[in-house]
């Protein structure tokens, strides 16, 4: 089951959203997108702690996503929320293969990367 959150302004303008899905224990994400105008205000970083406090209350194991490796505000912006590279932690084969089927549909290989964040309770 999928599931989307938005975030929305005072005026009613959507600023952006982030789409997620639960596989076993994990919850992955999709995508994350903020208006352009709203980068660098919150937006993103409050949708993102909506779906890690979700797989919290959930009681899921880790958030995942595949992201950008070398664009600043992609996996550095994950970084610091506590997200991990893939090549830190033990092989998560969902993960691998959603690699590969993102460099089957034209990005660069090695342009890619996997990250996890861990649930605490």
């Amino acid at each position: 089951m999928g599931t989307c959150w938005v975030a929305v302004g005072a005026a009613g303008q959507v600023q952006g959203f982030i789409s997620a899905q639960v596989f076993d224990d994990d919850l992955h994400i999709h995508e994350l997108s903020v208006a352009q105008a709203m980068q660098g205000r919150g937006a993103g970083r409050q949708l993102l702690e909506a779906v890690m406090n979700e797989a919290r209350s959930r009681r899921l194991r880790t958030v995942t996503l595949t992201t950008l490796c070398d664009v600043p505000w992609n996996a550095p912006f994950y970084q610091r929320l506590g997200f991990r590279q893939q090549h830190s932690l033990p092989p998560d084969h969902r993960l691998a293969e959603a690699l590969r089927e993102e460099y089957r549909h034209g990005f660069a290989p090695g342009s890619r990367c996997a990250m996890s964040w861990q649930v605490t309770t």
